[in-house]
């Protein structure tokens, strides 16, 4: 697995977290690679606001390259790998709202991002939180991981 971008000092916390999310999940992650950024607050406003019309702060968004159901297996798109590499997609967080959340849900700042890119790396494995049902399987599922990482609330 590779996780590339702009996530000072968080590197090897999120690669490492991905792994295990790939254990949990049993997904083959030895030849994927997912983009991993931190932005300022404008950023993420306007990218909120260019992919999903929303014109205010986000604490972290998602864009999938593979049109993936949590049903199905990574393997599945075996002819999608690029130089044996596939490539998931981008997860865009912003350290400022991350740092704000933390305060307010009385956890420290490694959980709230642990949290956020796990839960972009959800998103881009096909999970969803748009009904009930789905956003309870992809919270238990996030939980689970984050408790067995060492980083439950």
């Amino acid at each position: 697995m590779e996780v590339d971008g702009k996530i000072f000092g968080y590197k090897k916390k999120i690669k490492n977290l991905f792994e295990l999310a790939a254990q949990v999940l049993q997904e083959d992650f030895s030849c994927v690679d997912v983009s991993v950024n931190f932005v300022g607050e404008a950023d993420i406003k306007n990218l909120n606001n260019q992919f999903r019309k929303i014109d205010k702060v986000t604490d972290v968004l998602s864009f999938p390259n593979l049109d993936k159901l949590p049903s199905q297996n990574l393997n599945e798109f075996a002819s999608e790998k690029v130089d044996n590499v596939l490539f998931l997609g981008d997860i865009v967080i912003c350290k400022a709202q991350a740092k704000r959340q933390a305060k307010e849900y009385g956890h420290s700042l490694k959980r709230e991002i642990c949290f956020l890119a796990l839960h972009g790396l959800l998103h881009l494995l096909g999970y969803d939180h748009i009904n009930p049902e789905d956003e309870k399987l992809m919270q238990s599922i996030a939980k689970n991981i984050l408790t067995q990482f060492g980083v439950q609330r």
